[in-house]
Order: C-alpha cells, then structure tokens, then sequence
C-alpha cells in the first residue's frame, strides 16, 4: 500500500483541521506511514484551484476547514470533477448550528487562535502575578499593568491571582516600615498603582487569626496594635508620594475589590 498523502486547506492556520485528521488516522495508520501537507490562509478560488492540482497529482486526501460556504462548496465540486475524497471538517457542524441557533454563523477565520492567544495571555498572566508577588523582583512594576501596594495580610496575593485570570499582569508591594519601597515604584507610572488599605481593627484579628493558624502566639508584635498603627501610618505616607488611588479592604470580597480596580483603572485610563 502506498503512503497516504493528505492535503489540509484551511482559511486561516489549519490546525483544527490537522487535529482532526490525525485523530482519525492514528486509527489506520502509525505517524510514519502518512505525509500531510498544511494549506494555510487559503482564501480565494484561484488559490483553491492550484491546491487541488496539487492534490490530483499526488492522488492525494482533501480536508479542509472553511467557513466560507461558497468556498466549501467549491471545493466539494472541485473535488469531484477531479476523483478526490474531500472531508469537509467544519462545514456539517456549521451548518447544523445554524439550524439550532436559528442564526447565521460569523465566517470570520481564525477564531480558535483568537481563543488560544487569549489563553496564553492568561496563563503568562498568572506565572507573572507567581513570580512578582510580594515585592520578590521589582523589575516587575514597570512591566506589570496593576501594582497592588498594601500592609501584610491585605490580600495582595489573591488580588493578583484573581485579576491574573482576568489577564492582568500584577505585581504587588509590602509596605514595612522598616524596609524602604523600591525606587522602580516611585518610578512607574502612579495611574496604575492602587494603595489598599484596612482598619487597624480589622487588621488585628486578620493577624490574630493568621498567628494561631501558625501555631503561634496572639500577642506576638505581627498583630499588635501599636505595630500595626505603625505599618498603617508608613503606607498613608508612601501612597500619599505615590498619588494613587486607595480601596479600604477592610470589609471587601476579594472579587469586589478586584472590580473596584478595574473600575478605577478604566476611569484612570
């Protein structure tokens, strides 16, 4: 038996369509017993027409994704007047949609990479929101859309991860009095630096909380109140330089403050 040859065409990469076809072969034959030659970005008859010389020369197997229906179609013709077996990988889907939604579909290629970007954009996201978080590397607030700036325990890290989902790179800051804010955040951009700030109060128990959790003691200096007024009062005067924007979180969901962020953004912006 000769080697199969199988010419995908597509309007736009043409990896849907080689998924497809792979799936499918790997129940005949192994990867070594089959060559498939990519036709991307193929969006014209002429085009078509040349590929599918192509094809007849090599007595070859069609599959194709193409949103356009006159596309499709003429590659169904075409096919037949030359003897090819031509699958047409998207088209009965499309069409059967369109019968369910009772709506034409876009005809707009390349979607799924549209989808796939965005997905690698949240993921590069969330490894940024993992690497720049607490202050590890301050070379991340210039690159990062969103600087969070806040005490310990005022949920710099959830916020990062939350807005990380919605593809935000964030970085974020611990202000401690003891230990100065690196120069890169009085450097960057103030619009997209948002202070968060919490009650005292609130902040005690928090902290109370956080120390028992640890196996430690409540009266530890962590969640004292004289410590905690200090750190307070340190950030007051470090958002004040900074000029930013201040969400209290004393009694905030992380999702709520997340979308107060954003909000402020949009409204910086």
């Amino acid at each position: 038996m000769r080697k199969p040859i199988i010419y995908l065409i597509s309007d736009s990469l043409g990896e849907t369509a080689e998924k497809v076809i792979k799936s499918a072969l790997l129940q005949f034959v192994n990867g070594q017993e089959y060559e498939i030659i990519r036709m991307p970005y193929v969006e014209d008859q002429e085009k078509l027409k040349q590929v599918l010389d192509s094809a007849s020369c090599d007595r070859a197997i069609v599959g194709y994704t193409l949103v356009n229906p006159d596309l499709r179609y003429f590659v169904k013709h075409q096919a037949i007047e030359r003897g090819l077996e031509a699958i047409d990988i998207i088209g009965p889907t499309l069409e059967a949609m369109e019968k369910i939604f009772k709506k034409k579909p876009r005809l707009e290629p390349g979607l799924s990479h549209q989808l796939d970007e965005a997905y690698f954009k949240r993921i590069e996201a969330i490894e940024f929101a993992v690497k720049y978080d607490d202050g590890r590397d301050p070379r991340g607030i210039e690159q990062a859309d969103i600087v969070l700036v806040g005490v310990s325990r005022t949920s710099k890290t959830p916020l990062s991860q939350f807005l990380a989902l919605k593809s935000f790179k964030v970085a974020n800051v611990p202000i401690v009095p003891e230990v100065d804010p690196p120069e890169e955040l009085f450097q960057t951009d103030s619009r997209k630096c948002i202070g968060l700030k919490i009650s005292s109060e609130k902040l005690n128990s928090i902290r109370k909380e956080r120390l028992k959790a640890l196996g430690l003691k409540e009266n530890a200096n962590y969640a004292a109140p004289k410590r905690i007024d200090e750190e307070i009062a340190f950030f007051d005067q470090i958002v004040d330089r900074l000029g930013c924007p201040v969400i209290d979180v004393s009694h905030k969901a992380v999702e709520e403050t997340a979308n107060l962020i954003l909000h402020l953004l949009n409204v910086n912006n």
